[in-house]
């Protein structure tokens, strides 16, 4: 655990330390910037996700599972069992989206468990204080609102086309007009603006909610441990209540791991369910 000075090269104090931290790496493209430290560290987690499943799905074998196996079937089962209760139509493509956003997604959460200094240490030892100084990298995709938003946008063109898929792209564009209020003759053209207005909102909630949920959880989780290493990484005698108060805070963060992934993952699914319900 680093002080505070260690870490932002000055005498900066907290605020600058903690402001350190809350800096991208960021690309500048065009007229902004890319977020390479989110990028690389999604990309590289949802590879090893792949690689993971892939792997034990390539071995799987009839008689007694190994431990990897096992693990990786228990997975599969909840995931499939909360979809099958959630959504009661053909799962076979839903189950496997449920799988990948729910894995993904507690793999990007679970980096807010790393310990927070690990990439300025790496630095500072291999190129020394002053590049550690100006060298920033965020670990914890999800505490991005990019990442959250790239997710819940995807999600939302899903939710579009199934419901085009369950009404047809004529009865899609026709509940738009004729729901939630439902009219005959004059009226019915009349309350059309309205209808829209509703459906357009009700839409545009649905990826806003996901994103911005996601966000506002790991962003303070985040936060948290940086006011934590901040305030008590300062020399040898803060040394052992800034690893109580690390442990204590991180054993109660698995649980905001999980569940923001399952949350995430299961309005999902709702919302797919939705799609095929008529207003």
């Amino acid at each position: 655990m680093f002080s505070v000075s260690e870490q932002t090269g000055s005498g900066g104090g907290l605020n600058e330390y903690i402001q350190h931290h809350l800096t991208q790496n960021t690309i500048q493209l065009g007229g902004g910037g890319f977020h390479i430290d989110t990028w690389a560290v999604s990309l590289i987690l949802g590879l090893f996700f792949i690689a993971w499943f892939g792997f034990f799905a390539r071995r799987a074998t009839a008689g007694v599972p190994s431990k990897g196996q096992a693990f990786v079937e228990l997975i599969l089962e909840f995931i499939d069992g909360q979809v099958k209760d959630t959504f009661h139509g053909d799962r076979r493509s839903i189950t496997p989206l449920a799988l990948t956003i729910f894995m993904w997604v507690v793999l990007m959460n679970a980096m807010d468990l790393l310990p927070l200094d690990l990439p300025g240490w790496v630095v500072k030892t291999t190129a020394g204080a002053e590049v550690a100084h100006h060298t920033y990298f965020r670990w914890v995709p999800t505490a991005d609102l990019n990442t959250t938003f790239g997710l819940s946008v995807v999600v939302f063109f899903i939710i579009l086309y199934h419901s085009m898929k369950a009404k047809g792209i004529g009865g899609f564009g026709k509940e738009l007009l004729t729901a939630p209020f439902h009219a005959h003759g004059a009226a019915k053209i009349a309350l059309a603006p309205a209808n829209l207005l509703l459906n357009l909102i009700e839409y545009a909630v649905k990826p806003v909610s996901l994103a911005m949920r996601l966000f506002g959880n790991m962003y303070g989780g985040e936060l948290v441990f940086m006011l934590i290493a901040g305030l008590l990484g300062g020399g040898l005698l803060m040394f052992v209540p800034g690893v109580i108060f690390n442990a204590a805070w991180a054993i109660f963060h698995i649980l905001i791991v999980l569940l923001q992934a399952f949350i995430f993952m299961i309005l999902t699914v709702v919302y797919i369910a939705g799609a095929y319900e008529s207003h």
